[in-house]
């Protein structure tokens, strides 16, 4: 007499998908798109499959599924930002999703090059990453943007200006911000006012400053190109420009510089010369980084909300990675809400007797 078959169901959660291949006679890989309904596979092994999947009483650990998948994707985040505490909160955005969703994040710093060199940089980045991050002044590098285009290779710049080369980014309204902090100074009193200028190879910087022209424009004030300098977002612009302002034979009563680095510039080189700000000078900055809190007194900044625009971008970019394969990829332009922080930096100008 034949003795009976042995069952071979076991607890569904001690099963092994290597466990199901080896009773259905396939591989694991091939379980796998069973399971998760995706290449060809033919119908009798289809069958086989899930007989076997039925037999063991398997269930696939989606959790696990969902990490290795994750693990695989490689994001890239290229930066070429002088500032070290715009940067951090850029970095803080980033890691937080990347520990949420365990991708892979890579991180690299391209320093000034031809166009011929990002163009290679970028050509050999694509061929080793699923979607990149890219911050002003590469993501308005038609070279860049072009070859990561061309590979497939989902893009998605923070803080770029409007117009972004037809590709994903997450901004806020640089125009509006540069005109709600001289409207400010406006409001105080202030007439005479000095800006200093972000990199001029960034679309941002641009606005910031159209922004204040506006502003000036609309209160009926005379633009005084003198009080107008070139800067590019480091502290040691902000010095240089800071000073030949205030070096002028009528100097301003506030200025505002295009980000928080050099606005805490300004006011080590308004101490130098005796000034008290706000006093003397009132001093306005750009971005709520940890620069405008470690300077005194506290500066009077616009807030942009740098680790949330990173994380928005890289929610952004896994989407896209996600769904490359479903047919067009529709840009976002996400504009995201900016606030003006009124600290100590800024008061209505003294009265001069």
């Amino acid at each position: 007499m034949e003795k009976p078959r042995k069952s071979v169901r076991r607890k569904g959660r001690g099963v092994t998908i290597d466990e199901v291949a080896a009773l259905a006679g396939v591989s694991p890989m091939t379980v796998s798109r069973v399971m998760n309904n995706q290449g060809k596979v033919r119908d009798t092994t289809r069958e086989r499959v899930m007989r076997a999947v039925r037999e063991l009483d398997y269930t696939p650990n989606l959790a696990a599924s969902s990490l290795a998948a994750a693990q695989h994707t490689r994001v890239a985040l290229v930066y070429n930002n002088p500032s070290d505490a715009y940067l951090r909160e850029i970095l803080v955005g980033l890691l937080r999703v990347a520990a949420r969703t365990s991708i892979q994040l890579v991180i690299d710093y391209w320093d000034s090059a031809d166009t011929d060199t990002e163009r290679k940089a970028a050509r050999t980045m694509a061929g080793r990453v699923d979607g990149v991050i890219l911050l002003p002044p590469v993501c308005e590098s038609p070279a860049v943007v072009g070859e990561f285009v061309r590979a497939g290779i989902p893009v998605v710049a923070i803080a770029a200006g409007q117009g972004s080369l037809g590709i994903s980014c997450v901004r806020i309204d640089d125009l509006r911000a540069g005109r709600e902090l001289a409207d400010y100074l406006v409001a105080q009193g202030h007439t005479r006012i000095g800006f200093i200028k972000g990199r001029a190879d960034m679309r941002a910087s641009a606005l910031r400053y159209e922004g204040f022209q506006a502003a000036l424009s609309a209160a009926g004030l005379a633009l005084d190109t003198a009080l107008v300098q070139q800067g590019d977002y480091t502290y040691r612009s902000g010095l240089k420009a800071g000073g030949r302002i205030l070096a002028h034979k009528r100097p301003p009563t506030a200025i505002i510089a295009s980000n928080d680095d050099m606005a805490a510039a300004v006011v080590s080189v308004a101490h130098r010369r005796g000034l008290d700000v706000p006093r003397d000078l009132a001093v306005v900055g750009f971005d709520d980084s940890s620069s405008a809190i470690t300077v005194w007194p506290e500066l009077t900044t616009i807030h942009q909300p740098i680790a949330a625009m990173a994380n928005a971008a890289i929610d952004i970019l896994l989407r896209t990675i996600r769904d490359k394969d479903g047919g067009t990829r529709a840009l976002v332009d996400q504009v995201m809400p900016h606030r003006l922080v009124v600290r100590d930096s800024a008061a209505a100008p003294a009265r001069r007797g």
